[in-house]
């Protein structure tokens, strides 16, 4: 076998082709001469996760050049602006779930939340969030156990222990933000929590 070639490779995520891809950016807005974050609350209609809070983003397409290029696309699309009008600052931190699922978020600086149209197809509600507030206050934390369930047709018998075999598990933190009514939760405030971590916060 030729191992030399293997030197020169760059290390990608390993079965990366099995996830589902999405890109979102963290809305950076200026409202009232201060900073604030912007999110969404998905209407009510919509299929993935109605009524819930998220950042503008969404599930990337052949057509899309890469991860960057969905996120503005997906937030032109659902806050009704041209992409010229938004400016990417930088990436953090490539989200991987237990649930075959990829994130590629983006910090994205906005114009002033007056010029928002949201798409009310997809958007039920915009609301801003002063950053200084997630500055003074740290999420509640809580966990989801993820634990292994075999299929019913595995092969135990090929495996030391059997059906007594001690698989792993994993404790997977949930963070939770409230302001003003809204509860921000999930993949958003894992998100929110690795860019205020990543400033510095």
């Amino acid at each position: 076998m030729d191992y030399i070639k293997l030197a020169a490779r760059q290390p990608e995520i390993m079965d990366c082709e099995r996830y589902k891809r999405s890109a979102v950016i963290v809305p950076i807005v200026n409202k009232g001469g201060t900073e604030h974050i912007l999110f969404e609350v998905r209407t009510d209609t919509i299929k993935r996760q109605p009524g819930e809070i998220c950042f503008p983003g969404g599930g990337m397409e052949d057509t899309d050049r890469d991860s960057r290029d969905t996120a503005l696309r997906e937030a032109s699309e659902e806050l009704g602006l041209s992409r010229e009008k938004m400016s990417i600052i930088a990436p953090l931190d490539i989200v991987i779930t237990p649930f075959d699922l990829m994130i590629y978020p983006y910090i994205c600086r906005m114009p002033d939340h007056d010029a928002i149209n949201p798409n009310d197809r997809e958007v039920k509600e915009i609301f801003c969030v002063p950053i200084d507030y997630f500055l003074l206050n740290k999420p509640k934390t809580y966990y989801v156990s993820v634990k292994v369930v075999p299929s019913k047709d595995f092969p135990y018998d090929l495996i030391p222990g059997g059906d007594n075999y001690k698989w792993r598990t994993s404790q997977y933190p949930e963070y939770f933000y409230t302001y003003g009514g809204h509860v921000i939760w999930g993949l958003t405030a894992r998100i929110l929590l690795n860019f205020l971590q990543l400033s510095g916060a």
